[in-house]
């Protein structure tokens, strides 16, 4: 069984994604056993009491400077003895030491078709701002392992979204959302749990 921990910092729909593919036979052989928040305020802790899966918040403003919070951040993570860690709208920067322990065991979902609107400064709703702005006709999510760099790692799956006339950046979100991110994210942990990638 593979031991999943979800970090998110927002409401949690891709952790609820997540839970439901578990719930529906879609995500085999994997149970979240940890959700790990930086926002005392996300709706991700609340879908993780609700299940009786244990909800811990680490928020950086809470420790003297960012090194004692990724030291902090480690050694909770470690105390849960996990295969893979999915970052599901976690919008803090994963400590080196982190991704040196859990290498290749660390996955993230991306709001676009990676290297398309990717790296820093584009997370969330400044994702599809970028690609309206721009003008594509496809957009998507991706999901990929995380490296020392800011969505770079290596690519586990993608998917394409149609761009609409008319669509809004939040219009944009909620499809790409259901359409990709709601699909790949727990397509991609059954592969992992189930050695098909």
């Amino acid at each position: 069984m593979l031991r999943v921990g979800v970090m998110a910092s927002g409401g949690g729909t891709n952790l609820q994604a997540i839970l439901d593919a578990i719930d529906s036979g879609a995500v085999t052989n994997a149970g979240v056993e940890v959700v790990i928040s930086n926002n005392p305020g996300a709706y991700a802790l609340e879908r993780a009491r609700n299940r009786g899966i244990q909800a811990v918040c680490l928020s950086p403003k809470t420790f003297e400077n960012r090194e004692a919070f990724h030291e902090a951040l480690l050694k909770k993570v470690d105390e849960y003895d996990l295969d893979l860690i999915v970052l599901a709208g976690f919008l803090v920067t994963i400590p080196a030491a982190m991704i040196r322990k859990y290498r290749n065991r660390i996955i993230n979902i991306h709001p676009s078709l990676i290297p398309s609107f990717c790296g820093v400064g584009f997370y969330g709703l400044k994702v599809h701002e970028a690609a309206l702005k721009r003008g594509v006709k496809l957009t998507g999510a991706t999901v990929h392992f995380v490296d020392e760099g800011m969505d770079s790692g290596p690519i586990i799956l993608q998917r394409a979204v149609e761009v609409l006339p008319g669509d809004t950046p939040e219009r944009l979100q909620r499809r790409v959302m259901e359409e990709a991110e709601w699909q790949i994210l727990p397509e991609a942990i059954d592969r992992i749990a189930n050695d098909r990638l």
